[in-house]
C-alpha cells in the first residue's frame, strides 16, 4: 500500500488524511503541535456560498457544501455540530442594498438560492431598524471547527491512518530533493532528526505553508493574515443566522495588508454570541490590539444594539492563510513529482475542506490530471481544478 504523508492536522489536513483514508491510502498525518491548533482554532466554523461570486471558488464551495452534509449523515451531525443555520447579508444604505442585490443575481445564475428580504426582523427580530434591506442565503451552513477537525481525523484512524503528534517537518532528507526520479519515495526531515518516508506528501500546513513550501524546494506564496474573534457571555438564540455587512465580501477580496474590519456576528450552540471580523498582513505578530476590539464591538453593536448590555468573555486571534489571488492553491506541484499543496484557503479553509480533501485524494489517485498522466480529466463533479494549480503563480513562486 502506498503512503500518503499530510503535514497538518487542520481542518484541510484532517478531510485531507479523511478522503485519503477512504480510498484506502497508508495515511500518516504530521502535526507539529495539536489537533486543529493553528487557524482552524481561531475560526467561526462557517460554511459561506453567501460570500463567493461566481466562479471557481464557489464551484468548490457548492461541492464541500455537498460533501459536509454527506460527512453529517455519515459520521453524525452532532459529531461535526453542523448547523444548516442560513446566512444573512444586510446593507445600510440603499447603494450597498443595489450592489448586494447585483452580486446576489450572479450567484443565482450559478445555481445558489439567494432571497431579497426587506423586513429584515422577520428574519432577525433583535436586529437594528434602519437598514436598507439584505439578502437571505439558506444554503450558509455552521460546524464547529475543532470538533470537526477531530472527528474527520478519528474518522481516518479507524480506517488505518496514523497522527504524529509534536512532529515538524522541515523539508526532505538529504538526497530526497526535488530532483529525485520519479517513482522514488519522499524522504522529511523532521525536527527532532528522524526521517519519514512518503510515495505523496500533502503540504495542508496553513499559514505556515510557504515556509514549508520552501523547505520542500517548492514555494508558494501563501502568507500569514491575522484576524479576530471576539467571544460574548452567553446570551441565548438573540442571533439565529450568520449576519454580516455587505461590506465583508469587499474586505476578503481586497489584497491590502492594513488593518480591514467589517461587521460580522452569529451566535453558537452554547448561547454565545461571535463577532468579527478583521484582516491585516503583520507577519506572525499575535498581539492583542484593542483597536481592532473596539472597532468590531462597535460595528456589532450598531447591527444588534442589544449587545451594548453584553460582556465579552474573551478574543481570539489567529492567522489566515492568504494568497495574493483569494483563491487556494490545490493540486501537484510541477516541481516535485508526489508533492500536493492543499493551502491558500484564507478564511474559507474550513467551509471548503472536504472539497480539497476530494480533489487532493483524486489527484493522488490520478484520477485528475497529473504531469505523470497527462490524458486524465481536469474537471471533477464540476470543479475545474486548473484555478487552483500552482502553476498560476508561475512568474512568482515557481522559478
Amino acid at each position: 500500500m502506498s503512503r500518503v504523508v499530510v503535514v497538518g492536522a487542520g481542518i484541510v489536513g484532517a478531510s485531507c488524511a479523511y478522503y485519503a483514508a477512504r480510498a484506502e491510502w497508508d495515511v500518516v498525518v504530521v502535526e507539529r503541535a495539536q489537533v486543529a491548533s493553528g487557524t482552524t482554532s481561531r475560526g467561526e466554523g462557517n460554511l459561506l456560498v453567501s460570500d463567493k461570486g461566481a466562479g471557481p471558488e464557489l464551484d468548490l464551495m457548492r461541492l464541500s457544501r455537498r460533501l459536509w452534509l454527506e460527512l453529517g449523515d455519515e459520521l453524525g451531525r452532532d459529531a461535526l455540530e453542523l448547523d444548516e443555520k442560513g446566512g444573512l447579508v444586510v446593507a445600510s444604505t440603499a447603494a450597498g442594498l443595489a450592489a448586494l442585490t447585483a452580486f446576489a443575481e450572479g450567484q443565482r445564475r450559478a445555481g445558489v438560492v439567494a432571497d431579497a428580504v426587506g423586513d429584515l426582523g422577520s428574519v432577525e427580530p433583535h436586529i437594528a431598524d434602519g437598514l436598507a434591506g439584505g439578502m437571505f442565503y439558506p444554503e450558509d451552513l455552521q460546524v464547529q471547527p475543532v470538533l470537526a477537525a477531530q472527528t474527520l481525523l478519528d474518522a481516518a484512524g479507524a480506517r488505518g491512518a496514523e497522527l504524529v503528534r509534536g512532529a515538524e517537518v522541515l523539508g526532505f532528507a538529504a538526497g530526497a530533493g526535488a530532483d529525485r526520479r520519479v517513482g522514488r519515495p519522499l524522504g522529511l526531515a523532521l525536527a527532532d532528526g528522524s526521517t519519514l518516508e512518503a510515495d505523496a506528501v500533502v503540504n495542508a500546513a496553513g499559514p505556515w505553508a510557504g515556509l514549508l513550501g520552501d523547505g520542500l524546494t517548492a514555494p508558494v506564496p501563501v502568507l500569514p493574515r491575522r484576524g479576530f474573534v471576539l467571544v460574548t457571555e452567553p446570551v441565548g438564540p438573540m442571533v439565529r443566522h450568520k449576519v454580516y455587512a455587505a461590506d465583508y465580501v469587499a474586505a476578503v477580496a481586497s489584497g491590502e495588508a492594513g488593518l480591514q474590519t467589517s461587521c460580522v456576528v452569529e451566535g453558537t450552540r452554547g448561547g454565545t454570541v461571535l463577532i468579527g471580523a478583521s484582516r491585516e498582513r503583520v507577519g506572525f505578530d499575535d498581539t492583542l490590539d484593542p483597536v481592532v476590539v473596539r472597532r468590531l464591538a462597535s460595528a456589532a453593536c450598531a447591527v444588534f444594539p442589544f449587545l451594548r448590555e453584553v460582556s465579552l468573555l474573551r478574543t481570539y486571534r489567529g492567522f489566515r492563510p492568504y494568497c495574493p489571488d483569494h483563491l487556494p492553491v490545490i493540486g501537484p506541484d510541477p516541481r516535485v513529482p508526489g508533492l500536493v499543496h492543499a493551502v491558500g484557503h484564507e478564511g474559507a479553509g474550513i467551509g471548503l475542506a472536504p472539497a480539497t480533501g476530494h480533489l487532493v485524494t483524486a489527484m493522488i489517485s490520478g484520477a485528475l490530471r497529473s504531469r505523470r498522466d497527462p490524458h486524465s480529466p481536469d474537471i471533477l463533479d464540476g470543479v475545474d481544478a486548473r484555478a487552483f494549480a500552482p502553476e498560476r503563480f508561475a512568474a512568482a513562486a515557481l522559478p
